[in-house]
């Protein structure tokens, strides 16, 4: 059996995605907070800024969180914790929340999971649309 190795999403790739991210929202007139994090879930880059809302890097980081463990962008999964949903129950059953909020978008190379960035601080269609720029420009 033949394995393909993938590289790892690198410090340098999560400031990239930190950098773009954050210039989306600026050409938005949004301040957001940024999170990235690799397959491991471990934190890779981070940006609050002063000016956005304190709790938007918990928010951030929760998207990413979100996005990796269900290995989906967070935009996706909202009918899913609904009663009745696919996941009604797991963000009980983790030992860290997850939030079902725009935002949130994994991050993959050649088809495989690598990590994911998390924005936070605007409108959740808006933090899902910076981070989906951050994605699409790594590639």
């Amino acid at each position: 059996m033949t394995t393909t190795a993938v590289a790892p999403l690198t410090t340098a790739d999560a400031e990239a995605l930190v950098t773009t991210a954050v210039e989306a929202a600026e050409k938005a007139g949004v301040t957001v907070s940024v999170t990235v994090l690799d397959a491991g879930g471990h934190l890779l880059a981070f940006r609050r800024d002063d000016r956005a809302v304190l709790i938007s890097g918990e928010t951030s980081t929760r998207k990413a969180y979100t996005a990796l463990q269900l290995n989906s962008p967070t935009a996706d999964l909202v009918d899913a914790v609904q009663p009745g949903g696919l996941f009604h129950t797991l963000p009980t059953a983790l030992d860290r929340p997850l939030l079902f909020i725009a935002g949130g978008v994994p991050v993959r190379r050649d088809g495989r999971l690598i990590g994911a960035v998390g924005v936070g601080g605007g409108a959740p269609e808006q933090d899902h649309g910076f981070a989906t720029a951050a994605v699409e420009s790594l590639a």
